[in-house]
């Protein structure tokens, strides 16, 4: 069996909030928007982690006593079941791109329907005109 390896086209942070923004437009009246965030593993780290050789344990070695760090990156995709995107933040950008989403989440959560609660005061009013009280009387 041949495996297939797929491909997907990671856009800029700018350029990803725009469709981000622009596929919340398109489903405010019906559908859903899914965004998924994990741990972005590059193509060169599953390499380095699937081959068990000792020469990429060399190699690993080697990375790591010259003194360069791995940064770790955060994989975000969107998508509405018809268009998926992808984008990938590092850590020095992830305080940009929190602010801008959040901005664009409470922007675009319109639709929600707010929770009926109970008012405790009119509840306990209600109670007093009834002049029924489900407190105890205290003992002298």
């Amino acid at each position: 069996m041949a495996s297939c390896l797929v491909f997907q086209v990671l856009l800029q942070l700018d350029p990803f909030l725009n469709e981000l923004t622009s596929m919340f437009e398109k489903s405010k009246e019906k559908g859903s928007v899914w965004v998924t965030l994990k741990r972005y593993v590059s193509f060169i780290e599953v390499i380095l982690l699937v081959s068990a050789t000792l020469k990429s344990k060399l190699q690993k070695r080697k990375l790591s006593s010259a003194g360069e760090t791995m940064e770790y990156r955060c994989l975000i995709r969107a998508t509405d079941a018809k268009k998926t995107i992808s984008t990938s933040v590092g850590a020095k950008d992830h305080q940009r791109f929190q602010a801008s989403y959040a901005t664009i989440l409470k922007a675009h959560m319109t639709a929600l329907k707010k929770r009926e609660r109970k008012d405790r005061k009119k509840s306990t009013e209600a109670e007093k005109k009834e002049g029924t009280s489900t407190t105890k009387p205290k003992k002298p």
